[in-house]
């Protein structure tokens, strides 16, 4: 008989925080992931989690405040969400990074200059609520590093090597003393060369960004011998007969089992981005699963699908975490495009050849205005980054690191005209990828106009410290704004993807799913599963992990505080 007081399905972080946190509140915990990989969406994530009024921010002599954030999120969430799991989040997400750092093996620092998304909206800080997590040596995992889920070339420099938010940004901003880090990395991973060979891996042996967070999680789950069972996909719910959750069934090893679970399951199995007949239901249209960035074999919306049988409330469920994302061939899933549209010297377009929204915008605002756009036009699905010679030189675009590593000539054959299209002239090149070529060439003139004086008169594009942040700190006056006129001249191909979805179960301050309004008693959700407490809005960056690891502390204390 399987029994165990609480059910965690999945194993991002969320999951894996609330197994720590039920486990050190004394509970018997089991988690299940359907996948042989463990860390999800996490596990190739940034790893950043959002923590306003946290007290590494504090404890540098920081200026926050609970009054201060309450008007932030009110600004940016408005009513859209219920307004006690919004004052949850507030009050109980810096209990929770604080309880990380004390109880458990993960070490984040504060990005004291990583600012806040919604630089206008009153309340916002220009750093210091968003939280990085350092490296993390892998070899303390032994044999579970074999069962890590491997993290998104994108997280790495040169698409292998370890490094954090903070040098990463270093880097892309090319603040003095870049070149010195990047050559410190690659000479520390050479050096490292024996691991690899005795551990049989041509990985880092530090993990970092999401993956460094999973893997502290998960090497904390192993100090307190929690157990972890891979390719145990969830089927269905075990019902009382007064509707409450009393476990789950999943399908191991091709047998069904049940397991009971005596204080309740949380659903922490991500959203539904992999399941093309639950996009083509909710989503806006057009949709593919094959844009997400995603993990390829997760995130199917089967805990949705369970849970709608049941009867429970659902929110957002015409929402994802948008992201832009581009085809590399042979790899199994896209790649989001994250910093690169803030440097300066790249500009994106419809197939009219305008630009439609500040290319430097958070990327969930991207992503939206990219259907709002289509929707105006019917050309702005696939939608074209610009760029030129210099840019091409100094800057990388995805997959394309810059030509001074990464030359013509080494790019691969089969990207040419796939990832990037290349010709001498604007005209040419508006003709290659099919978009209007007057509209193009007007748009280069009015940008680069506005490279020489600054001010982008559009769209503001480097208007603000988040915008800022990734620009070019040499470039003057405005470290976003570079002019396009060095042939040859490239376009890079971005599709509508996203990072996950944003809607799901309909859940109460203590992470609870809900049902007509009440509690289903036994069943709880968080991350991706759940619908999000920032409504349709993205506050700062890590809006989707802080939420997730803290509504699991949340709800696994829950649990503790009741009676069987």
């Amino acid at each position: 008989m399987n029994n165990y007081d609480v059910v965690i399905v999945g194993s991002g972080a969320g999951a894996m925080l609330a197994a720590i946190r039920a486990h050190d509140k004394g509970q018997s915990v089991l988690v299940i992931e359907k996948s042989k990989y463990y860390g999800g969406t996490s596990a190739i994530s940034g790893g950043g989690i959002w923590i306003p009024n946290n007290h590494q921010f504090k404890r540098k002599g920081g200026k926050d405040s609970v009054e201060l954030v309450r008007t932030y999120l009110n600004a940016a969430i408005g009513d859209r969400v219920d307004s006690a799991r919004v004052e949850a989040y507030i009050t109980k997400s810096p209990e929770m990074a604080l309880y990380l750092e004390t109880d458990t093996r993960v070490k984040y620092e504060v990005a004291e200059r990583y600012p806040d998304y919604y630089q206008h909206l009153p309340g916002s800080l220009p750093g210091g609520r968003s939280l990085d997590p350092e490296l993390f040596d892998v070899d303390s995992l032994g044999d579970e590093i074999h069962n890590l889920q491997p993290a998104s070339p994108t997280t790495l420099l040169m698409g292998k090597i370890a490094w954090n938010a903070r040098q990463a940004h270093k880097v892309m901003a090319k603040e003095r003393g870049w070149r010195l880090l990047v050559l410190w990395a690659m000479l520390r991973y050479k050096f490292d060369s024996g691991w690899r060979k005795k551990r049989g891996l041509n990985r880092d042996r530090r993990s970092a960004l999401g993956s460094s967070l999973v893997s502290a999680l998960r090497r904390s789950m192993m100090d307190r011998n929690i157990p972890l069972w891979l390719s145990t996909d969830f089927k269905d719910f075990i019902l009382a007969d007064d509707g409450s959750v009393k476990g789950v069934i999943a399908q191991k090893e091709d047998k069904e089992i049940t397991i009971n679970a005596n204080k309740g399951v949380i659903l922490g199995a991500g959203g539904f981005e992999r399941n093309q007949a639950l996009r083509e239901k909710y989503l806006p249209q057009p949709t593919n699963h094959a844009w997400s960035a995603t993990p390829i074999n997760n995130n199917t919306g089967a805990s949705l699908t369970a849970a709608q049988n049941i009867g429970v409330d659902t929110d957002l469920l015409n929402w994802a975490w948008w992201c832009p994302t581009i085809y590399v061939p042979k790899e199994e899933k896209q790649r989001g495009v994250f910093a690169e549209r803030a440097f300066p010297g790249a500009i994106v377009v419809n197939g009219l050849g305008e630009r439609f929204i500040n290319e430097a915008s958070p990327y969930l605002e991207f992503g939206h205005a990219m259907y709002e756009n289509h929707q105006k036009t019917g050309s702005c699905i696939p939608a074209w980054v610009i760029f030129d010679a210099h840019y091409r030189f100094h800057y990388a675009m995805g997959p394309i690191m810059p030509a001074q590593i990464m030359p013509d000539m080494r790019v691969k054959k089969e990207w040419w005209n796939t990832v990037l299209w290349k010709a001498d002239t604007l005209e040419e090149l508006s003709e290659k990828i099919k978009i209007d070529t007057k509209g193009l060439v007007t748009t280069v003139g009015k940008m680069n106009h506005y490279a020489a004086t600054g001010i982008d008169e559009d769209f503001q594009r480097g208007g603000n410290p988040f915008d800022t942040y990734y620009g070019d700190s040499n470039v003057k006056p405005n470290p976003c704004l570079a002019p396009i006129k060095k042939g040859p001249f490239y376009a890079m191909k971005l599709d509508p993807g996203d990072i996950g979805t944003k809607g799901g179960l309909l859940t109460n301050e203590f992470a609870q799913v809900l049902k007509n309004g009440e509690p289903i008693k036994g069943l709880y959700a968080i991350g991706n599963t759940s619908s999000s407490v920032m409504g349709t809005s993205y506050p700062g960056a890590g809006s989707t992990l802080g939420p997730a690891m803290t509504f699991g502390m949340i709800a696994a204390d829950h649990m503790a505080s009741k009676a069987i």
